[in-house]
């Protein structure tokens, strides 16, 4: 069983690589910080184009399998929902 402080690490060691990802390499704004609960998909914010590369980049940094049918608004649309399913098959 995982404790609640080893899931809000957990949490944060996935969330900042994700933000960090995101601001420098998708919106070419290093300096900008993404909230856990912000929408990215649904907002506009993270295009179609921008969320294959998202999915490789988590693919490749967190060693985990994303399904073609995953790359949906219900999957990608927070650094929350995204680092759940990560830590999820982690």
């Amino acid at each position: 069983m995982i404790t609640t402080l080893r899931l809000i690490r957990l949490m944060e060691e996935i969330i900042s690589p994700l933000s960090d990802y995101i601001a420098r390499e998708i919106l070419k704004q290093p300096t900008r910080r993404i909230d856990p609960d912000e929408a990215l998909i649904s907002s506009g914010l993270v295009d179609s184009f921008h969320l294959v590369d998202l999915a490789v980049f988590v693919e490749e940094q967190f060693g985990v399998r994303i399904d073609d049918t995953e790359l949906t608004a219900d999957t990608f649309d927070s650094l929350r929902s995204l680092a759940t399913l990560i830590a999820d098959r982690r």
